[in-house]
């Protein structure tokens, strides 16, 4: 409280998520948004909050994160490309706003002196687990160029860590769902499929195995991570991770049970990665932000998916999707 910080991507899923805690906690937020011709603010078009101040940009652009970050404490840095699919098509713009971003950002943040800077990992650097539950010493495997751009983002924040002595903390989340969650999503898709009415259910493989953390859960491991002591935390990759794993067959069951209906898969083509660049596993450990910080999960799976059930179930929140045509 009585804080500035900057969120970038907080017009996106986690990031929207994570600026609603962030307010309703007492801080002063300044959300950067993607700019776009349509003025919109994504997740955030209709916030118009005390303490809040939107901003739109680039992070790409090195002098609009000179400006971005100024006059602000801590820099929740989310701003990213996500998808896996699209970044087999178009790689080029995953350098550009993951690696060239992160740069960006610590750069400003370097030149305004900001007193920590967040930067989201993500458990696909891990690639599939060489073993189980993965802490923050298991290799990188950079199994797409997703994944490869987000392990280059994280060697840049580290380098300014070691370098320019920057307060950097990388927050490293395993598979966040909830609701605002792209359609790409595993979960997402199934939920609004069958929301839509479908009950054959278009799928990718249904083998690998997740560990899903509720939105709600992720976004307080960034707050923690941003509030704990800072010689703690500064300069280390910290897992977010319930320390469980479910197979997406079961979890599509599970949501089928919840939403009490009778479905069968079919898998679409569209949704499979190639052999090699598939995860297969990922279970997380989250030993070092327990221990650094008050940090717990506190839905179950179960808890989560009801939770995203019922906010796809709101027939204006299913309006947003295109549950029939499978995003890149």
């Amino acid at each position: 409280m009585g804080k500035k910080v900057l969120v970038t991507g907080a017009d996106g899923f986690i990031g929207s998520h994570l600026t609603d805690l962030l307010l309703k906690e007492g801080t002063e937020v300044r959300a950067l948004c993607q700019y776009n011709s349509f003025n919109s603010w994504g997740w955030l078009d209709n916030r118009r909050d005390e303490g809040l101040e939107i901003i739109t940009g680039d992070v790409r652009d090195p002098a609009f994160c000179r400006h971005a970050a100024e006059g602000v404490d801590t820099i929740y840095h989310l701003a990213a490309l996500i998808a896996i699919p699209y970044s087999y098509v178009a790689p080029d713009s995953y350098i550009d706003t993951n690696i060239k971003g992160t740069l960006n950002i610590c750069q400003a943040a370097r030149d305004n002196n900001v007193s920590r800077v967040i930067v989201t990992s993500t458990s696909e650097v891990y690639g599939t687990a060489r073993y189980v539950p993965i802490d923050e010493q298991h290799p990188r495997q950079p199994q797409s160029p997703y994944s490869a751009t987000k392990i280059g983002a994280d060697a840049i924040a580290q380098s300014f860590y070691n370098a320019f002595d920057l307060p950097v903390v990388i927050a490293r989340p395993f598979n966040t769902y909830g609701p605002r969650q792209s359609a790409r999503a595993i979960i997402p898709t199934i939920i609004s499929q069958i929301a839509a009415g479908e009950r054959t259910i278009k799928v990718g493989d249904l083998t690998p195995t997740r560990d899903f953390n509720y939105v709600a859960d992720t976004v307080a491991g960034f707050q923690a991570l941003g509030t704990a002591e800072l010689s703690l935390v500064a300069g280390r990759d910290i897992n977010i991770a319930t320390g469980t794993e479910v197979s997406m067959e079961q979890t599509l069951k599970t949501i089928a049970r919840l939403m009490d209906a009778d479905v069968e898969w079919v898998q679409d083509p569209a949704r499979m990665r190639p052999g090699k660049s598939e995860v297969f596993r990922l279970c997380g450990d989250n030993t070092l932000i327990t221990t650094l910080t008050d940090w717990q999960p506190h839905y179950t799976l179960e808890q989560g998916l009801q939770e995203t059930i019922d906010w796809f179930s709101d027939s204006a929140n299913l309006a947003k999707y295109k549950h029939d045509i499978y995003n890149r």
